[in-house]
């Protein structure tokens, strides 16, 4: 399974003008700073931080999912949420021929954690010998960062300050995020469930 993120978040969709609120910053920086450009990327390494930890897509953007085979014929599950629209369903065999699958065969079932593509019949399409499928598809809870979830948005501006605040700071283990942002983030998180005796 290959997840490539086609378009990264625009610069006009970061908070910049809330997080340096959040910082308690003076307005004395000119628009369009230097400064603008190291807030910028403190937001979005939370951003991307907090959308590891949870598997949710904050902002809106394209995706293409690449597998060489279905997990389950009888239901694909993203590996991200929320999902926006399915785009596309490409077959491309081992030569590069792509063949396009009729967006009437499919259908997105949504779901909080575990959005899948299901098929109109009993399975997905077969795949071609030695080949893949490419599944376009769009994802995130809003186009503008003033439209996410607040929780989430408040763990963004958290982490950010954070890593600002720390951002001299090379002994932090690889892990580490503040409990204020785990609890924000928490009830967005996957729950993986083993299968046992009843």
């Amino acid at each position: 399974m290959m997840l490539i993120e086609e378009n990264i978040v625009p610069d006009a969709a970061l908070p910049v003008e809330a997080f340096k609120a959040h910082l308690h910053m003076g307005s004395g920086f000119d628009e369009g700073s230097l400064q603008d450009s190291v807030l910028q990327s403190f937001l979005r390494a939370a951003i991307a931080a907090v959308e590891a930890r949870t598997g949710k897509v904050l902002i809106t953007r394209n995706f293409s999912l690449v597998l060489n085979g279905w997990q389950n014929a009888m239901g694909q599950v993203f590996p991200v949420a929320p999902i926006a629209a399915v785009d596309a369903v490409t077959l491309m065999d081992r030569l590069g021929q792509e063949t396009a699958v009729p967006a009437e065969s499919y259908w997105l079932e949504q779901d909080t954690h575990r959005p899948a593509l299901k098929p109109r019949s009993m399975l997905l399409p077969l795949l071609p010998q030695d080949g893949s499928v490419k599944v376009t598809f769009s994802a995130g809870y809003a186009a503008a960062f003033t439209e996410i979830p607040s929780d989430l948005a408040q763990a963004v501006l958290m982490l950010a300050a954070h890593y600002y605040e720390f951002r001299h700071e090379t002994g932090l283990s690889g892990g580490c995020m503040p409990f204020g942002v785990s609890s924000l983030i928490e009830r967005y998180k996957s729950l993986r469930l083993r299968a046992g005796r009843a």
